[in-house]
């Protein structure tokens, strides 16, 4: 799979802008603060259908347009050329084409185009707070199941209703009863979906980092549910609904939900010691870029088909031989690289491919290939 060309129309910096690709590498240049990123965001854009910076689409929109519009050209292995678009108002509106067709469905956009982004923000998985875990989780479960997808929309504005009714301080137990219900059916399915990923991302990523470190680091993911897990989906359910019922007191002190998979986080241990308090940051980068790797061999398994692989900055966050293992493990997949400045030393281990600069929301092909 890979991407052939975009366009662009008041997206972020850009006014309009059409860019040709090279179905390997993509090597854009340029210093800070110029587009770069937007481009990325752009073509991920493509894949679910929403940004991997902003929940907020109206940030797209270039200042003082009405509107902004991408478009994309792109070829699945063997495949036929196909073409999908997206456009954005300022009043909220969005439509989705699939070869001027309209798309009615968010599903009918999530098959299409496979993309895994890595940037400084993923160097915060192993460190951070447990939101960027969950949001980590959520956004790559999103694009393999579209079941996981509607279910996470469900729980989030189930949620909110939630939360919102018990700040009135005084509830009607029924009422409480039916929106418990409803986080029990649509939080089933996040637990054992997120319980998968993360047991697929811990074999996976094990495996690589012990190659990336040569056998020095064993590195350990372990799924850590709010609510205890059950194989069967309706035990699930039941112990779901039982832990809400136990907490609503408490919840309705604090006036928010304290359970649930909204809490949900994962541990990730290197040497058997808790990453996050005890890691080198050397460590911890190496832990990243393999959960990283990790997801476009899932994806790739899963849906039969290579993802895009969008590197935003993150090369300057690696050593030099960390670079090279990671340049090295993409030969086969697109990849789109952004970076202001990139050695000769990595230059060289790229396959073929192309290398373009941008300047104020202007992007500019260098002469010849990499």
């Amino acid at each position: 799979m890979y991407i052939e060309s975009i366009e662009l129309e008041n997206f972020r910096n850009y006014e309009k802008e059409k860019v040709s690709f090279h179905r390997k590498v993509n090597m854009i240049l340029g210093e800070n603060a110029q587009g770069k990123t937007n481009l990325l965001e752009s073509i991920y854009l493509m894949s679910l259908g929403k940004s991997f910076r902003t929940p907020r689409e109206k940030e797209m929109i270039k200042m003082g347009s009405e509107f902004c519009r991408v478009k994309t050209a792109y070829k699945e292995n063997g495949g036929e050329k196909e073409i999908l678009e997206i456009f954005i108002s300022k009043e909220g509106k969005k439509g989705i084409k699939k070869n001027s067709l309209k798309i009615e469905k968010i599903s009918q956009l999530l098959d299409n185009i496979y993309v895994v982004v890595f940037s400084p923000e993923d160097m915060k998985i192993v460190k951070e707070d447990p939101e960027k875990r969950r949001s980590f989780m959520d956004r790559e479960m999103c694009q393999m199941k579209y079941s996981y997808m509607s279910s996470l929309y469900s729980y989030k504005k189930i949620l909110a209703q939630r939360n919102a009714y018990l700040k009135e301080r005084k509830i009607d137990e029924d009422i409480m009863e039916v929106w418990d219900e409803q986080l029990s059916e649509a939080g089933a399915v996040l637990i054992s979906g997120r319980e998968d990923f993360i047991k697929k991302i811990d074999e996976i990523s094990r495996n690589l980092n012990y190659e990336i470190t040569e056998g020095k680091e064993k590195l350990e993911i372990k799924y850590r549910p709010s609510i205890e897990n059950s194989e069967n989906k309706d035990d699930l359910k039941k112990n779901i609904m039982k832990t809400l019922k136990k907490n609503r007191q408490n919840d309705l002190f604090y006036g928010n939900t304290g359970k649930g998979p909204h809490k949900d986080d994962f541990d990730i241990y290197i040497n058997e010691n808790e990453a996050k308090k005890y890691g080198s940051q050397g460590q911890q980068r190496t832990a990243a870029l393999s959960i990283k790797l990790a997801e476009t061999k899932i994806i790739e398994k899963e849906k039969k088909e290579k993802p895009i692989l969008l590197l935003d900055d993150v090369l300057s966050e690696l050593d030099a031989n960390r670079q090279k293992y990671l340049i090295n493990s993409l030969w086969d997949m697109q990849l789109f690289i952004t970076t202001t400045e990139i050695s000769s030393d990595i230059k060289k281990t790229l396959p073929e491919g192309k290398e373009y600069t941008v300047e104020n929301g202007k992007v500019l092909q260098k002469a010849g290939y990499i």
